[in-house]
C-alpha cells in the first residue's frame, strides 16, 4: 500500500494516479489522506470517478473515549482531536490550539481557497461564528461585519464545512403547512476548537461561560451524526409560531424523532417543544442532558447522552 498525506495539496496527482490505477485494479494500493475534502473532492470528481471510495475519519467519539476511560467533561472540553485530547494539562492544550488555528488561518486559506483574504479577517470571521454556533445564521449580517461581499462569506464557508471545521444544520419543511425559519444553523464540529476560540481555558470556564448552552448542544448533534443509523437524516424544526426541536431524525420523507438537547439535568419540558412533537406527530421524543436519570414525562424520554446513545438510539427505528 502506497500512503500519501495531504494529497488535495497536489492536484495533478490524480491525473498521474489514474492510469496507475487503471493498468491494475485492485482494491487498497492507495490511500490517500487529506483535511480539506473541497479541493480533494473537485479533482477526484474530475480523475478518479468510480476509482475511490470516500471515508470520513471524524473526532474521537463518546464510545470511543467511555473505552479509552476519558471522562465525558473532559471529552467535551478539549474536543475529538486525538493530539489535543491525550495531553496532560489545559496549557498544552490551548498551545496546540493556538497552533492548529494559527496554521490553517494563514497557510491553509490562501493555499488552498484562492482567496486574498488577510489574517486577521479570517480570524474575525472564526470568532464571528463561534460566539454565534448553535445559532442560525445570517449570512448577510456577518458580511456587513466583514466588510466582504455576501458570496465570499458563502464561498468561504463552504470551504469551512468542507475541512471538517462547522457544521450546517439545515431546517425540516417538507409536508408541513406552518411558516418555518429557512436559515441553517451553524454549530462548530470540535467542541475544543470552539473553546478555543472563546479563550475558555477549563472546564470550570467553560461551566460557567454564556456559550456553555449552545456549546453543550453542537457536541451533542456530532455525538449523534457520528452514531446514528445511515437510513436516518438530521435536521432541525422551528416555526414563527413557537414551536421548536434542536434536531429531528427522519428517515425518508418521515420525521422519527425529535430531540431537544440540554444542560440542565434536571430539564423543564420547553413549550416550544412539545408544539414541535404535535405538529410533526414523532413517535418518539427525547431530551438528551450530560448525566440526567433516566425517566419519562408523557411521551417523552428524559436521558442522560451516554444512555440515549447506548440504548435508545439503536431502538429508533
Amino acid at each position: 500500500m502506497i500512503i500519501i498525506d495531504e494529497a488535495q495539496t497536489m492536484p495533478e496527482l490524480f491525473t498521474v494516479l489514474r492510469p496507475v490505477i487503471d493498468a491494475k485494479r485492485k482494491a487498497g494500493r492507495f490511500l490517500l489522506l487529506g483535511s480539506m475534502s473541497p479541493f480533494l473532492m473537485q479533482h477526484v470528481s474530475e480523475t478518479l470517478a468510480g476509482r475511490i471510495a470516500h471515508i470520513e475519519l471524524p473526532g474521537i467519539n463518546l464510545l470511543e473515549a467511555e473505552k479509552a476511560k476519558i471522562p465525558l467533561n473532559k471529552l467535551w472540553f478539549k474536543g475529538g482531536y486525538p493530539e489535543a485530547l491525550k495531553l496532560r494539562t489545559n496549557k498544552q492544550w490551548s498551545l496546540w490550539m493556538h497552533n492548529y488555528e494559527k496554521t490553517f488561518v494563514e497557510r491553509d486559506v490562501t493555499m488552498l481557497m484562492n482567496e486574498s483574504l488577510s489574517p486577521a479577517t479570517v480570524r474575525k470571521l472564526w470568532s464571528i461564528l463561534s460566539g454565534i454556533s448553535g445559532n442560525l445564521l445570517n449570512y448577510q449580517d456577518i458580511s456587513r461585519s466583514l466588510g466582504m461581499s455576501r458570496a465570499t462569506v458563502i464561498k468561504y464557508m463552504d470551504f469551512m464545512e468542507g475541512a471538517f471545521l462547522i457544521r450546517r444544520l439545515q431546517p425540516w419543511s417538507v409536508n408541513t403547512s406552518k411558516r418555518i425559519v429557512k436559515s441553517p444553523k451553524i454549530y462548530f464540529r470540535d467542541s475544543g476548537l470552539l473553546h478555543y476560540m472563546n479563550r475558555i481555558k477549563s472546564y470550570d470556564d467553560l461551566d460557567n461561560h454564556i456559550i456553555c448552552g449552545a456549546s453543550w448542544e453542537g457536541f451533542v448533534v456530532e455525538q449523534i451524526i457520528q452514531l446514528m443509523p445511515k437510513k436516518f437524516n438530521a435536521f432541525f424544526y422551528r416555526t414563527h409560531h413557537g414551536a421548536e426541536s434542536d434536531w429531528i431524525l427522519v428517515k425518508g420523507n418521515k420525521p422519527i424523532a425529535c430531540i431537544e438537547i440540554k444542560i440542565s439535568n434536571h430539564p423543564p419540558i420547553p413549550k416550544g417543544f412539545m408544539n414541535c412533537i404535535e405538529d410533526l406527530k414523532t413517535k418518539y421524543n427525547f431530551i438528551v442532558t450530560p448525566n440526567s436519570s433516566d425517566y419519562t414525562f408523557k411521551n417523552i424520554q428524559i436521558c442522560a447522552i451516554s444512555k440515549f446513545i447506548k440504548k435508545y438510539l439503536k431502538k429508533i427505528t
